[in-house]
């Protein structure tokens, strides 16, 4: 998968995409990534990428005609891949999005900066607009990297582990179990004693049971749309009557 980062920073972008996990699947040829210096396709002396905003306001707006030529010049016109604009009025980032965008060969993001972009990009170049949740960033540089980890993530072979992706928070509807390593008490806090029983088939339902309670304690709206077993509602059903139980 190769993805094209359109920024003015691109010395914030490139050493996270030689770091760990992202670094060895580019050694592994899984992936591709190119950042692109939108200031490279300026054509005045001072590289001006910004102007003041027409009818006036604070900040600036970014302009049009070098980030058209950017991304033309790259990826064509009309571009050969999805364009996405990093920005808080985007839909919201989530498992589900980066399923859907892991089955492109290749995305690009345009990372935006200052009070934003002019709105003719959004509307005759751009694709597709993502946020990382109701708040707002200096730049759309930090959003792009979170959505080329998350994607890596999913290239089969990225990871150590070819269940990983499968296991983490979100990946089945619900948040990740806890994990302990070495040694096996701290501080007078000890491992549960059935992860260390051997018992793979117990070890596997207090997982998905610890899963159910995480999410029960921290993302109750999750469960409304996980996709829950018989047994899972079973135990659902009994944790909620242990809890009303208490508080009564």
């Amino acid at each position: 998968m190769r993805f094209d980062i359109f920024t003015l920073f691109p010395e914030v972008c490139d050493p996270y995409l030689q770091t760990g996990i992202l670094q060895k699947a580019q050694q592994h040829g899984l992936v591709e990534f190119k950042t692109h210096n939108i200031r490279d396709w300026t054509t005045d002396k001072h590289h001006t990428t910004d102007d003041m905003p027409y009818g006036g306001g604070g900040g600036m707006v970014m302009k049009p005609d070098p980030i058209f030529a950017a991304i033309e010049s790259v990826l064509g016109n009309p571009p050969a891949c999805p364009v996405i604009l990093m920005t808080p009025q985007g839909r919201q980032f989530t498992h589900k999005v980066a399923l859907e965008l892991s089955q492109y060969p290749q995305i690009a993001l345009l990372c935006g900066r200052y009070e934003g972009i002019d709105e003719r990009i959004r509307q005759h170049l751009i694709t597709d607009q993502i946020s990382m949740g109701d708040f707002v960033l200096s730049g759309g540089e930090l959003p792009a990297l979170s959505i080329v980890d998350a994607l890596t993530r999913l290239i089969p072979g990225a990871l150590g582990d070819p269940d990983g992706p499968w296991d983490d928070s979100h990946a089945s509807g619900l948040l990740e179990y806890p994990h302990y390593t070495r040694p096996p008490e701290f501080r007078g806090w000890k491992v549960p004693d059935i992860l260390l029983s051997g018992n793979h088939a117990a070890i596997n339902r207090w997982r998905r049971e610890q899963s159910i309670l995480r999410t029960l304690q921290q993302r109750p709206d999750l469960l409304q749309t996980a996709p829950l077993t018989t047994a899972d509602t079973k135990f659902l059903t009994q944790l909620k009557k242990s809890k009303d139980e208490e508080q009564a």
